[in-house]
Order: C-alpha cells, then sequence, then structure tokens
C-alpha cells in the first residue's frame, strides 16, 4: 500500500514532458495571433467608421449633392455606413445581387427617394426624374382619358327635344296636354281614352241591347210599310 501511493506522488511530481510543453507554446502562440487579429479587426473598424463620419459630414454640408452612391463593399463596412447615416439622420440603402456587388447609397431626408426610384436602383437601372415625370403625366393623362369613356358609356341618352313641344303648333299645347291627362295606363293593351272604359257592361247584356234595337227597328219598318198600303 505504502508502495503503491508512494509510486503515485513520485509520477505527480514529476515535470511535463517535452510533449507536453510543445503543447503549450502553441497553444499561448495561437492565443496570442488570435488577439492581436481582433485588435486588428476592432482598429480596421475604427479607422473605416472614422472615415465614413468625415464622408457623411462632407456630404452634408454640400447643398449640391442630393445622394451619394459608395463602391460596392462587405457586409461589416455597410453595417458600419448604415449605422453612421443614421446617427447623422439620413437615409440609407443597399442595391446589387449578389454579396460582392452590393453597395451602398445615401440620401438627404428631404429628397428621400420615392418607390419608382427604389425600383430602378433595385433593377440596376439609372434614374432619370425627367422621364419618370414624364412617364407619370402620361400615365395620369390615361387614366382621365379611362375613366371619361367609362363616364360616357354609362350616361343615359335623352331625345333631343320634347315631342308636344316639336308638334305644338299642330296640336296645340292644351290640346296635347288634355290628351297626355285623357290617357290612363292599361297593363294589357298600353294606353287607351279612358271613355273605352266607362262601358262596364257584360257581352251577353250588350248582345240583348242589339238584339232588341234591331226587333224594334223592323216592326217600325214594318209598321210604316202597312200604313203605305192601306193609303194606296
Amino acid at each position: 500500500m505504502a508502495d503503491l501511493l508512494g509510486s503515485i506522488l513520485s509520477s505527480m511530481e514529476k515535470p511535463p514532458t517535452v510533449g507536453d510543453q510543445e503543447s503549450r507554446r502553441k497553444a499561448r502562440e495561437q492565443a496570442a495571433r488570435l488577439k492581436k487579429m481582433q485588435e486588428e479587426e476592432k482598429r480596421k473598424k475604427a479607422e473605416f467608421r472614422k472615415k465614413m463620419e468625415k464622408e457623411v459630414s462632407d456630404f452634408i454640408q454640400d447643398s449640391a449633392l442630393q445622394r451619394k452612391k459608395y463602391d460596392p463593399m462587405g457586409k461589416i463596412e455597410r453595417s458600419i455606413l448604415h449605422d453612421v447615416a443614421e446617427v447623422a439622420g439620413l437615409t440609407s440603402f443597399s442595391f446589387g445581387e449578389d454579396e460582392e456587388s452590393r453597395y451602398v447609397m445615401l440620401f438627404k431626408k428631404e429628397f428621400a427617394p420615392c418607390d419608382e426610384e427604389l425600383e430602378a436602383y433595385r433593377k440596376g437601372e439609372e434614374w432619370d426624374p425627367q422621364k419618370a415625370e414624364e412617364k407619370r403625366r402620361l400615365k395620369e393623362m390615361a387614366a382621365l382619358e379611362q375613366e371619361a369613356a367609362s363616364q360616357t358609356v354609362k350616361r343615359p341618352v335623352s331625345p333631343n327635344s320634347n315631342y308636344r313641344d316639336k308638334y305644338s303648333h299642330l296640336i296645340g299645347t292644351s290640346a296635347a296636354k288634355d290628351a297626355a291627362h285623357t290617357l290612363q295606363a292599361n297593363r294589357a293593351y298600353g294606353c287607351v281614352p279612358v271613355a273605352n272604359k266607362r262601358d262596364t257592361r257584360s257581352i251577353e247584356e250588350a248582345m240583348n241591347e242589339i238584339r232588341a234595337k234591331k226587333r224594334q227597328k223592323k216592326e217600325e219598318d214594318d209598321t210604316g210599310a202597312g200604313g203605305s198600303s192601306s193609303s194606296l
């Protein structure tokens, strides 16, 4: 037991081997390089931010400039530039199809881009304000013409003149009005005079009356004929 414990203590007290020392040395060197790279990256970011702050300040002070376009840059640089622009009160956008071609554009607040301008930049096209204004006017004119055409189609057609005014010299104004008032609507046959609708007798009653009149007339004719023969 004592021998085993002694062997363990002796192994723990031994100095590290050459291999262990080399591994520890490489780990320290790697950590030092990493720290140096981080400090270098931090320094470059600070320098780039300082450079962008100077350019943004010059851009704001130049009253002749409305927008500023930068060359393509990396994601970290774009992020720094966007942050600087936001702090300065500017509007910024990134454009470009792929990561290598993406660039940043700055706009002053009073010259913020419209949707059409942004769409042109996204398509990789140049923005021409004059052409855009002409296109907008043509679009508005086309819309107005289409609206006017639709209103013309929907407008009801009215006669150029009133028929009673047109023929008043033939039938007279009062006669035309009286004729219009004496007509009432008939659902089956249109308009008929009111006088034609006063006879409410049935067909059988009317036929009986006609037969009675015929008999009376025949009797009168027969009587007249008999009196003339007796006088002869």
